[in-house]
């Protein structure tokens, strides 16, 4: 994609990078969300799961995710980058397919922890490989269009998981899901592999791991292992990552239950319920995400702490419309503050992610955004669709959901409690480890 493939990316070939990250991106969040319109379905199959397995089914692509980031981090600051991206977009869209294969709710388990393994290869290199495109001033913007693929991937996942769901079955919308990801792995492979750090001043490329010898190995992935422990040392770091997790909490939440919700609670159709709040995601994301990073690139001139205020702002103003989403039951109500409180919370994806990468040196990019993976899912979306199912089955859905917004509020309160903390004491805007 560029003249040089081993020089910085030129205008041209790093708009094009990003194009193609972005629509692989897409796919990447349709993979992870045609299973909540599923739910239903799921429910009253030959599977018969109760409302905390369908939980599961999110939670434990999640953990299988959370769990192999860190090692595709290790490996994404070493290797070739897109190779790993292709494998990793191979393995989830087989993955995704096998599901339609599923004869019990262990063997769709499998099928879909499996997915987390390839994705995981994605969430960790695929913005590493995006900060070495574009200078520090432009990449709030690039992570918005980047991020704004997951609303259209999200809205996609239930809007096609619920229309061929309701023609032709579930098991089909597994195989229409999973089909495209070989053509999308070739796309993957030709990938510019730019210099990391070509835009930071300290553009080098790691030594190979394979022309080491036996000892240079042991040294390297001993010097690997205390970069990752040197990690929580960052402040900044530490502190986004921890709001991220409150944030993610709420949003993995609201992903997996809220077609279901409308169903139960509000009493809408099924296909009707996961194509219009399909449609919300959509409108939302794209909306939110861009200004959410068009907004953080303009205030980085006034402060440095521009993408911590904006997602804080922005996830406290939406945490009690979520509330409002979930008590009132009047559609004029209801329908508005999600509609608002969505937007704001996809605000919050370009910005937090575009901190995530400024707060460390380039040689450890795909490492900061493994650890943060781990942690904002760990914490997050790993025991949030599980213990709302696990409450739902005891008391009531709509009880359940109740705590979503507690988590956003809690994510927001840290991310501004990061962003008074730097900008009043000054905060170090990177590791110096590369």
């Amino acid at each position: 994609m560029s003249p040089d493939r081993n020089g910085p990316a030129s205008l041209g070939a790093a708009r094009l990078g990003l194009g193609v990250l972005a629509f692989i991106n897409l796919f990447n969040y349709l993979d992870r969300y045609i299973v909540p319109p599923l739910f239903e379905s799921l429910k009253h199959s030959e599977l018969h799961p109760s409302d905390a397995q369908l939980g599961y089914l999110m939670s434990g692509f999640v953990l299988v995710y959370t769990l192999t980031a860190p090692v595709f981090g290790f490996f994404g600051d070493r290797r070739k980058r897109p190779r790993l991206l292709a494998l990793g977009v191979l393995v989830w869209s087989v993955a995704t397919a096998l599901g339609g294969f599923a004869r019990s709710i262990g063997q769709l388990l499998a099928a879909r922890a499996t997915v987390g393994v390839g994705e995981a290869a994605y969430a960790t290199i695929g913005p590493a490989l995006l900060a070495d495109y574009f200078p520090r001033a432009r990449r709030g913007r690039a992570f918005a269009v980047f991020y704004a693929a997951v609303p259209v991937g999200a809205a996609l996942g239930y809007v096609v998981g619920g229309l061929v769901d309701h023609h032709f079955g579930w098991r089909r919308a597994f195989f229409v899901a999973g089909i495209p990801g070989v053509l999308l792995a070739l796309l993957a492979l030709r990938l510019h592999d730019a210099p990391r750090g070509v835009h930071d001043g300290v553009a080098s490329e790691p030594v190979p791991h394979e022309s080491l010898d036996f000892w240079g190995r042991v040294v390297d992935i001993w010097d690997r292992l205390v970069a990752y422990l040197e990690l929580f040392s960052n402040r900044p770091y530490r502190l986004t990552v921890l709001g991220y997790a409150g944030y993610t909490f709420a949003l993995g939440g609201i992903a997996a239950w809220m077609p279901v919700f409308l169903e139960r609670v509000r009493g809408l159709p099924g296909a009707a319920a996961t194509v219009r709040f399909g449609a919300i995601v959509v409108a939302t994301g794209l909306v939110g995400t861009f200004a959410g990073g068009w907004l953080g690139d303009r205030l980085l001139q006034r402060t440095r702490e521009a993408y911590l205020w904006v997602s804080a702002v922005a996830t406290l103003l939406a945490a009690p419309l979520i509330l409002v989403a979930l008590t009132v039951a009047d559609p004029a109500v209801f329908w508005t503050a999600i509609v608002i409180a969505e937007l704001l919370m996809f605000a919050s994806t370009g910005p937090i992610n575009s901190a995530i990468v400024n707060a460390v040196s380039p040689g450890m990019r795909a490492m900061a955004m493994a650890v943060s993976i781990f942690a904002i899912h760990i914490l997050g979306d790993v025991p949030s669709p599980a213990l709302v199912g696990w409450i739902s089955d005891r008391h009531s859905l709509a009880t359940a959901v109740l705590i979503l917004p507690i988590a956003a509020l809690i994510g927001g309160v840290v991310w501004a409690w990061g962003a008074w903390v730097g900008g009043a004491r000054g905060s170090p805007q990177s590791l110096t480890r590369s």
